[in-house]
């Protein structure tokens, strides 16, 4: 099929067109150079053809999610809306001079990189649905690159807000990173679809490929969709790969939406469980605190990880307010009514006031310390398991724990013989263990996002089956 050519730009007043980005089915994009300020801007604008009511609207309610989204670091920058002389709606985003398409295939991205991309764009997401919203198009090509580096996720022009699906009409889905409901059309959009695009997209970047694309194979629409029903995703072939993350996407790619993590936020968890064990830096989650922290004059710039459905801001030293003390022994000015202006030390004012502070500074002392204790405590109560107990039968072995009190945000991650499973919250974990001597299990509470200490090992000597 012949590609079109991309229409004509439109004439923006304060904007000077450059070139052309590229072309969609519904519009095109266009870089153009803003004048005041001057820098250079990506400009999606609609095809005259396509323009009516229902896109026009459609148009709006994409330049308002992108506006409302649009602070989050990983979500593209929108700066402004409107209408060109012509009548073809436009929009001026950030300008990003890649995505990350244009690289995966070239050379696999580093494991350490891929880990860190998952979770920001994974914050993305979760912070959409947050605010009620799908993105229904998570793909490499909707990755973009800033000019530091840093990934954007982009184009929420099919996106949906969850209260508005079940009146949803089908749309273009992007094959090779939909999951088998939205290709079925089962269902037009859902968390569980999200978490398993953000799996089929960072396994893309790791394999080179996007999960059921067989090289030098038939790689059609309609083979790729029966690949994808069946869900039985290959390993991505890389050995520097560790199998607790090819057992993180392979969960996100389950077939059942159910089996799959819970969350974008569950799922950037699990890679963060995968950067702890891999001893890299963990990537912080990013997603926005609560009015409250607003209030309460949280500096947001401590804020370093993300637990449960809210931030945890970092612990902060309250500000200070900057008042010039009086040096001791320095004279004090004291106007009395009977003798006018006196000049002198230790004036019973200057006491008065040299109590007040001290009495403030001891009860910031008192407040400091208490939080402080707090804070140790909290440390020192992370929950964490006791002991294991084992059962076998039928060629599987299963270990079950009690529950510490695990909170919201907090996951168990279980190493059995040195290799780390993905994170999970359920209290058991059944092993095929047909081929098997001998396991050995170790679980720990990921709380904070960090892993705690881990459980006793136990070991377990696998029996003969019967018969």
């Amino acid at each position: 099929m012949t590609r079109r050519l991309p229409s004509n730009p439109p004439n923006l007043p304060g904007f000077a067109f450059v070139r052309v980005l590229g072309s969609g089915g519904f519009a095109d994009v266009f870089l153009y150079e803003q004048n005041m300020p001057r820098r250079l801007v990506a400009v999606k604008v609609l095809l005259a053809e396509v323009v009516n009511d229902e896109v026009r609207q459609m148009f709006q309610a994409e330049a308002n999610l992108m506006a409302q989204l649009s602070s989050h670091p990983s979500i593209l920058t929108v700066y402004q809306a409107s209408v060109a002389a012509d009548g073809r709606p436009y929009l001026v985003m950030e300008f990003c001079s890649s995505s990350l398409a244009q690289r995966y295939r070239a050379q696999p991205v580093p494991v350490s990189e891929a880990l860190a991309i998952g979770v920001r764009i994974a914050s993305a997401v979760e912070t959409a649905h947050r605010q009620g919203v799908l993105h229904r198009d998570i793909k490499p090509s909707n990755i973009l690159t800033t000019a530091y580096g840093h990934p954007v996720l982009a184009d929420f022009g099919i996106a949906a807000t969850l209260g508005q699906l079940e009146h949803a009409d089908s749309v273009g889905v992007s094959v090779p990173w939909s999951a088998p409901e939205i290709l079925r059309e089962q269902v037009p959009g859902s968390v569980a679809s999200e978490v398993w695009s953000l799996g089929a997209t960072v396994y893309s970047f790791l394999a080179g490929r996007s999960p059921f694309e067989l090289p030098g194979g038939d790689n059609s629409s309609s083979a790729l969709m029966a690949r994808i029903g069946r869900a039985r995703v290959p390993a991505s072939g890389r050995v520097d790969v560790p199998r607790s993350l090819e057992q993180v996407l392979l969960r996100s790619m389950h077939r059942r939406p159910e089996s799959r993590q819970g969350s974008a936020l569950e799922f950037a968890r699990d890679l963060q469980a995968v950067e702890d064990e891999l001893g890299l830096a963990q990537t912080a989650v990013e997603i926005a605190v609560d009015d409250w922290a607003a209030t309460h004059g949280i500096d947001l710039d401590e804020r370093t990880l993300v637990t449960g459905t809210h931030a945890i801001p970092g612990a902060a030293t309250p500000r200070r307010s900057r008042r010039r003390s009086t040096p001791a022994g320095s004279s004090t000015v004291v106007r009395s009514a009977d003798a006018g202006v006196h000049t002198g030390t230790g004036s019973s004012g200057s006491r008065r006031r040299l109590w007040i502070v001290s009495v403030a500074a001891l009860v910031i002392v008192i407040v400091l310390a208490g939080v402080a204790v707090l804070l140790i405590q909290g440390s020192a109560g992370s929950p964490s398991v006791a002991e294991l107990r084992s059962t076998q039968a039928d060629g599987t072995l299963t270990f079950d724990w009690d529950d510490p009190g695990l909170g919201a945000g907090d996951a168990y991650l279980v190493t059995i013989d040195g290799v780390a499973a993905p994170a999970q919250r359920s209290t058991s974990i059944v092993l095929e263990v047909a081929d098997r001597d001998r396991v050995c299990a170790t679980v720990r509470v990921v709380h904070d996002g960090r892993a705690g200490a881990p459980s006793p090992e136990t070991c377990v000597d696998v029996e003969e089956p019967a018969g």
